[in-house]
């Protein structure tokens, strides 16, 4: 990120891949991350092997989450993960379907709201292992505006498989 009176804003972004590699989709991702411009990738978790939620008909996914320093609008960065999964072959139409890249700005601040295609914080990241515990794992201390403290929020998905990958 170019040098700037403005610090930019801290944002979450979930990364998640069950097709073509998956631990390649989210290698990808994160170089693809790195790049973007007024945004420095400052950390990202540990990858996740995770059952599917939803259609269990599909295999098992991958799944991290990046913290960001950013200086792009929510729905700027919005944008870009878009084309960066666009870019990496993710063709949208089954929800809850398999897919190669999937990327969620899960939280930007402390912003909560809607705009046109962007809900924040991401409306399901407080039901989902997937998210929670690679976002405990960067941030442990961390409040998720509506929801409260993260810590709180992990023993409601206790029950969901979730395990930690060496990479």
């Amino acid at each position: 990120m170019p040098p700037s009176n403005d610090p930019g804003v801290t944002a979450y972004v979930g990364l998640g891949s069950n097709l073509d590699d998956p631990v390649e989709q989210l290698r990808a991702g994160l170089a693809a991350l790195a790049v973007l411009p007024e945004t420095a990738l400052e950390r990202c978790s540990s990858f996740y092997l995770s059952a599917p939620v939803g259609r269990h008909d599909q295999p098992d996914f991958v799944n991290a989450v990046c913290r960001l320093r950013t200086r792009l609008a929510p729905a700027a960065l919005m944008q870009r993960l878009l084309a960066i999964e666009a870019d990496r072959g993710r063709r949208r139409g089954q929800v809850g379907g398999p897919r190669t890249l999937d990327l969620d700005l899960l939280l930007y601040g402390d912003r909560a709201g809607h705009e046109p295609g962007l809900t924040l914080p991401h409306p399901r990241l407080h039901e989902r292992a997937f998210v929670l515990y690679p976002l405990y794992e960067l941030a442990p201390d961390l409040a998720i505006p509506g929801r409260g403290a993260l810590a709180n929020l992990l023993p409601a998905c206790a029950g969901q498989k979730i395990e930690k990958l060496t990479r």
